[in-house]
This record gives C-alpha cells, structure tokens and sequence, in this order.
C-alpha cells in the first residue's frame, strides 16, 4: 500500500513502543500483537460468541479486508467521524478507490444485495468475527487495527428482534463474566418521518450558540446536527444536555415501537437506562440504537453498541429492508475481563514433557510423541542433545503434570519413566504401555484433553 496515498490526517506515524528496534521494524502506531496469552482470551471470546448466535439461528459471513469505497461512504454517510477522518483509503493499481474495512455492518449489506439473499427465507441472520481498521488517535481500548464480533438480523422489522439481539448481546456480555460491569443505555433516534422536524429544531437550539462548539461540532451542525448530541468534548456536552429531545418530536409510529422494545426488555429481566443523547456514530441507525457503557467510565470505554437501521441496504441499491445488528470490540472486552481477574478456559497448556538421551532413545521417542498426541495428550519432546537435567530444568518450566524420561538404560530394558512433576515421584512401566499409562494418569487429574481424533476451532 502507497503511504502517500492512504487518506489520514499530517499527524506524524512515528512507532509504536519503546523497544530496542525502530521503524521499520516493529510495529506502526496503533496496532498491537496479539500474543499467546491474549489469544486464550480471544478464543474464549469466539467461542462464546459462536455459540450463542449459532442457538440463535445466526450463521457465519466474512465480508472482504477491503472493498470499493463507496460502500462506506455510502452506507456509514460521508459527514460520519469515520469516513471524514479514520478511513484507512487507497488507490488500486487501476486507480480504484478502496478502503480497509473501518466497520461490519455495510460490508455485510452489500454481501446481502450483492449474492441475492433476499430471495432467502426473512429474516437473514448473519454474524462475524473480524478485524477493522480506523486511522483513529491511538488511546486506551482503541486502536487502529481491532477486532469485533457482530451480528445482524436483516429482512423484518420488529421490536421483539430489537430486544433480541439487545439480550444475545446482553448474554454473551455475561457468559464471559463482564455483563455486570456496564450498562445498556437505550434511545430511539426517530425515522424518515420525524427526525427531520428535529433537526429543524435542534438547528434553531444552537443558533447563536457556535462560538461555544467545538471545531467538528460546528461542522455537525451544517452536515449531521444529530451528532451535535454525542460530542464528548466538556461545553458541548453542557449543551447538549439542555438542548430540546428527540423524544418529545417522535411520531406515533417511533413512540409505539420505543414503548414495545422496552417492554420486551422489561419482560426478559433486562435493565437499561433511558439515555435521550445517545445517537451513535453511524448516519445509518433509525429508531433503535443501544451501547453498553462502563460503570465507571461511561462512554469513554463503551464495549459495543448497535440498533436498527432500515433505510440502510436501499441507500445502497438494493429493495427497501429492515434491519438491526450489533457489534463489539475484542481488545476491550479483553481488557475488562483481564480487570475483572477472569480466568478462562483454555487448551494450551501442556500434559507430558518427553526427556530423551542418546540417539536410540531419539528414534524411539519420536513416535511415542505422535502417539501421545493421538491420543489427546498434550505432548513436548526435548529432541536436542541436552542432559536429563537440563531437559528437566525445562520441564519444570512449562509447568507440566508428567515428564516421560528414556535414556539408555530404559531403551536396553525396554521400559520408560513416568515421572509426576507435582510430587517428585515416579514409576518405571513398559514402553509398550506408555501411551495407556499416561492417559489414565491424566484422567485421575482431571486434565483436560482433546478426544482423539478431535479436530479443534
């Protein structure tokens, strides 16, 4: 990708740590490595995420890295946060104009009218897990390579799939122990019918009122008024806060709908917060739209957010049709779940460690391994030419349950040492017997094991 053709602001891209290397060897700013121990962490958290939308009915889509720009432009709005500032835009070798994919939703809606499943059975349920891009200023829970799983419900408008989604949100929040950490805040920012009136007068509101905006509100209040009420910046939240409400200029239509959502979540035993600012920072929404804010910080740490947006796949070509979806940032969850001391179930850890001496004890070594991790037991062979102790020293290392010695003895005699790391004892068996052996110790532990055969996503 030509640097020099990426639409970013002139903030200087130096690097990302303090590290003993410098550009280009390391990392830009804002993107990380996801190391071995946050990996559990994110595979717990697909796992989680693939289990509740598949009870749902939710089937898996991966949409495109990048796509033609106009997908966003069209589909998040030009005036947006993201597509005027955070869009990550290159030319192809053709002169095509394509973007790093800043968001899911529009990319799933062009899947939707592009390969016709319209023509499927209504509605189309769909989610993912993916990463995204924003040339965003790099800060805490936020980054310019991130990852969010999402979820979109298309082809009916109903305010029991609003409250749906809201709740397999809600639930997946609490199976991996964070729900109680944030609140579901919850508005409906009208439709094509009543939200223009609104504009009209929130325009009024701030009329005379610039020179306390600050430089994007003033902006906002030319291109999306809307966005004047989610600005974060100190005077013009206290503006917003006695400015007049969308609710008070709701329709009839947007009112009942408001008032079935919410019962619907009344009825699940699920508590938001009625919050008239909260907009969102996609021009697609319409009614409905929620985010789960942190206890503590609001809506400087938000784990997710979505809500409806039933003009969004005609906007972009296809047949007028409803829709709503959800969508939440890895990094953050991971983050709160760190906070929160949230262990996590994981497959990594190793069961036997294989100390071997001598190139006899080698040969034999090599398919006892294999056959140990057919088996479903995690398995490490030291296969260099280190002494017993120093690959017991290693041993000790990884932690594991059982270290399996052969040296020259044992190969001579036909046996194998079984030795339990947890208590320092060990038992001299048959080789042929290893595999069994192993596997029953293990069992008596109750160590979690692969079934054999298994193949494990």
């Amino acid at each position: 990708m030509d640097s020099k053709k990426l639409n970013v602001t002139n903030e200087e891209d130096e690097g990302a740590s303090t590290g003993p290397l410098t550009p280009p060897y390391q990392t830009p700013k804002g993107v990380h490595d996801i190391l071995p121990n946050d990996h559990k962490y994110h595979t717990f958290i697909k796992k989680v995420v693939r289990h509740r939308c598949r009870q749902a009915g939710f089937r898996r889509i991966t949409t495109p890295i990048f796509e033609f720009t106009d997908v966003f432009t069209r589909g998040i709005g030009a005036t947006s946060d993201i597509v005027s500032k955070e869009m990550y835009t290159f030319q192809d070798r053709k002169g095509r104009s394509m973007t790093l994919k800043p968001e899911g939703t529009a990319g799933v809606v062009r899947s939707y009218i592009q390969n016709g499943m319209q023509a499927l059975p209504q509605p189309v349920e769909l989610y993912y897990i993916e990463p995204h891009f924003r040339y965003d200023r790099p800060q805490k829970g936020r980054y310019r390579m991130f990852w969010q799983f999402g979820f979109e419900c298309i082809g009916e408008s109903d305010a029991a799939l609003d409250a749906q989604v809201i709740q397999i949100a809600y639930t997946i929040l609490k199976d991996l122990g964070i729900a109680e950490l944030f609140h579901l805040q919850l508005n409906s920012i009208g439709d094509e019918v009543c939200r223009p009136n609104y504009i009209n007068v929130l325009r009024d509101f701030y009329f005379g009122k610039e020179r306390s905006l600050c430089a994007d509100c003033k902006y906002r209040l030319e291109k999306n008024p809307l966005r004047l009420l989610d600005c974060k910046e100190e005077d013009c939240q206290i503006l917003a806060q006695i400015a007049p409400k969308l609710v008070d200029y709701l329709c009839t239509e947007c009112k009942a709908y408001d008032k079935d959502v919410k019962e619907f979540l009344e009825e699940m035993g699920i508590k938001f917060h009625q919050n008239n600012s909260l907009v969102r920072g996609l021009d697609y929404y319409t009614k409905t739209v929620f985010e789960f804010w942190d206890r503590n910080e609001g809506a400087q740490n938000a784990i997710g957010g979505g809500g409806r947006y039933d003009g969004l796949i005609e906007l972009m070509g296809g047949a007028k049709t409803p829709a709503c979806g959800f969508a939440a940032g890895m990094e953050r969850i991971v983050a709160a779940m760190k906070r929160e001391k949230i262990r996590v179930p994981e497959k990594d850890d190793l069961h036997v460690f294989v100390a071997q001496l001598g190139d006899e004890a080698k040969k034999k070594c090599l398919p006892l391994i294999s056959d140990l991790r057919e088996a479903g037991v995690r398995t490490m062979g030291a296969l260099g030419k280190g002494a017993i102790k120093t690959q017991m020293r290693l041993a000790d290392k990884f932690k594991v349950p059982y270290t399996l010695i052969l040296g020259l003895t044992e190969v001579r005699e036909g046996t194998i040492i079984i030795r339990d790391m947890s208590v320092g004892t060990q038992v001299t068996v048959p080789f042929e017997n290893a595999v069994e052996e192993v596997v029953k110790r293990i069992g008596e532990k109750n160590l979690d094991t692969y079934t054999p055969g298994e193949v494990v996503f």
